[in-house]
């Protein structure tokens, strides 16, 4: 009953409870208050505390493993592993500050971070962190226009980026996008640092603008930069998730409350201590890419390995083979991606001494039960699956082995983490369903230490998303659940216009406005339906301002899905583009997604008793060929 007792003082007594936690990390002055929670549903946690999350990542361990591995970089892309230890990454990470502060970067001032996974991208988010600059990680996947998006958000003193990453062998040059983002953008960053992998040196310099790296790494030498102690409050990073807008939320985090959720999660979720290794495959660009390839395993003195590459090249053994050459005790990935090695012999796995491995965490989307038999069986080990979001910044569902190894139940990521109060309730009432019963997961506030602070630049369309969906002030996850008798919880999937392709959120009306831009579109309709490997897929619905031949069709359909890629990147990439004469609407206009869903996945279309043009929905029908 260990995890009962403690989530139960975790909520109950949620300040005596995480003033222990905090002692977990290093404060250069302590806490003066550990919650203020005067203005809900905003809360302020360890305020007058200040820290500093580089320090606690990489200083601090010098003194007892300074010689220990920190980093493990390794490409299959360029077939370079990087070795780093504690002592050589802080050696990085403060020439790389002190690069920053040639280019009169300092506390407060954002950063946006575009680069693939390599060394250099951890080196950047922990000197920006060392300085007190508020970095931006982008997902190197995302076109121009995503950038761009983000930088008029940010409004970044300095953007930095790889030359180019590598996929399967193909360079992808990133430079190009970053000019077409400059160029698109209306607060461009004064100063661009190009890190250059020797892969793309085509791009021309912008006077001016354009700095090299390895320039300016050789000019500061052995340079060390003090740290910059922050109140805990202040912000340490800015991540962009889709919303039911085309404009991307800055999901604002704090410094002292993420260190200490860290620190608690490496032990209690991850059940990984100083010196034990972790394996994250997720990109940089994300949420799980930030705290559990950088910040948590570091801030836990463990060895984190970040890896550039395909799981299935130069073979799908390969992360098994990691696994057992680094001795990687916890190892964290996504469903997808176990699916894409599922097509594979399992004698993959099983060639690889897995000794040392102890359990596989899953998330980013639902792990259906055949999967999760499927990697169970093959590996004998626990497959744990876990449900948290980029606002979380941690695992709020999940099992948590490092305090108590519950039951593993296939579907569901278990139980309400430690702090988190969670409850599945009616959309209509706001009351808590029975077991059973489909609802709305939400959060009671105040939100656990490690969750967003805010929107960047907004704090009405924080409230707005988050907490205006009820009479009671809660937190919705914007997500349907069921919770069973034993208090397992199973995610259901979103209650709103966001799909989830293989563990990135993407926004419907992103797509739509993409696909809106071309000159024969009226309207554009986009729905995410099942795939079988990759959770999710955009599909689309089109009508045109003139009708198409049937020649003109194909043509059109490939336009429009050139149009969804060239602005919001390839992970947008619809699975088809159906042109249609209407689309299925109510009388006051409103258009009818759900439907749209469920007959593009052969499921009752539910009450359409308000439905203007019955033909619309029968055009939809030949379409699908339903």
């Amino acid at each position: 009953m260990q995890y009962e007792q403690i989530y139960r003082r975790s909520i109950e007594a949620p300040e005596a409870f995480w003033a222990e936690e905090a002692k977990a990390i290093h404060w250069h002055r302590p806490p003066q208050q550990i919650l203020d929670y005067s203005n809900p549903p905003f809360r302020r946690w360890f305020v007058g505390g200040e820290t500093n999350l580089c320090y606690n990542a990489v200083d601090r361990h010098l003194a007892e493993r300074a010689d220990q591995l920190a980093l493990v970089a390794i490409s299959t892309e360029t077939n370079i592993t990087r070795e780093i230890t504690y002592r050589e990454l802080y050696r990085e990470v403060n020439a790389f500050a002190a690069v920053l502060k040639r280019l009169e970067v300092g506390r407060g001032d954002r950063v946006v971070i575009y680069m693939p996974n390599m060394a250099e991208a951890v080196f950047a988010m922990l000197a920006c962190a060392r300085i007190g600059a508020v970095h931006s990680v982008v997902f190197g996947g995302f076109a121009a226009h995503n950038l761009a998006l983000r930088i008029d958000d940010a409004q970044p003193k300095l953007l930095i980026a790889a030359d180019a990453g590598m996929r399967g062998g193909k360079v992808i040059p990133y430079k190009p996008m970053v000019d077409a983002a400059c160029a698109e953008a209306q607060a461009p960053p004064p100063k661009v640092l190009i890190v250059s992998r020797g892969l793309d040196a085509a791009e021309p310099k912008v006077p001016g603008r354009d700095e090299d790296y390895a320039t300016l790494r050789a000019q500061v030498g052995e340079a060390e930069v003090p740290v910059e102690w922050l109140e805990s409050n202040e912000p340490s990073y800015l991540l962009y998730t889709s919303g039911t807008t085309g404009k991307p939320k800055g999901v604002q985090r704090d410094v002292g409350g993420y260190a200490v959720a860290m620190a608690q999660s490496m032990r209690t979720v991850f059940d990984c201590a100083p010196g034990q290794v972790m394996f994250s495959t997720s990109d940089v660009g994300w949420a799980v890419g930030h705290s559990y390839n950088v910040y948590g395993p570091l801030i836990g003195g463990c060895t984190s390995l970040l890896y550039e590459g395909l799981p299935i090249h130069p073979d799908a053994g390969i992360w098994w083979a990691l696994c057992e050459q680094y001795g990687v005790r916890t190892m964290f990935s996504s469903p997808t991606a176990i699916r894409v090695l599922k097509k594979h012999d399992v004698d993959f796995i099983h060639r690889h001494d897995l000794s040392e491995l102890k359990y596989l965490f899953l998330a980013g989307e639902p792990l259906d039960e055949p999967t999760a038999q499927w990697i169970s069986g093959a590996l004998h080990k626990p497959v744990i699956d876990n449900y948290w979001q980029t606002e979380t910044g941690w695992p709020a569902l999940t099992l948590l082995p490092g305090l108590e190894m519950k039951q593993v139940r296939f579907g569901s990521p278990g139980f309400p983490n430690l702090g988190y109060r969670m409850k599945v309730i009616d959309e209509q009432s706001g009351a808590e369903v029975a077991p059973g019963q489909k609802g709305v997961l939400v959060i009671q506030p105040p939100l656990p230490p490690g969750c967003m602070s805010t929107v960047w630049n907004d704090d009405e369309r924080f409230l707005k998303s988050y907490f205006s969906h009820f009479k009671e002030l809660l937190y919705s996850s914007l997500d349907w659940a069921i919770r069973d008798e034993d208090g397992y919880t199973f995610i259901l999937g979103r209650t709103d216009d966001v799909i989830n392709v293989a563990g990135h959120r993407l926004g419907t009306r992103e797509i739509e406005e993409a696909i809106s831009g071309h000159p024969r579109v009226a309207e554009a309709a986009v729905i995410g339906v099942h795939d079988e490997l990759k959770g999710q897929v955009p599909l689309v619905f089109v009508t045109l301002k003139q009708a198409a031949t049937a020649e003109e069709v194909e043509g059109l359909a490939a336009e429009m899905v050139q149009r969804v890629t060239g602005s919001l990147g390839a992970v947008a990439r619809p699975a088809h583009v159906h042109i249609v004469n209407a689309l299925p609407k109510t009388r006051s206009g409103k258009l009818l997604r759900r439907s749209l869903q469920a007959l593009a996945e052969r499921r009752d279309p539910g009450d359409l008793s308000t439905l203007d043009d019955p033909g619309a929905l029968e055009e939809i029908r030949r379409a699908l060929g339903t």
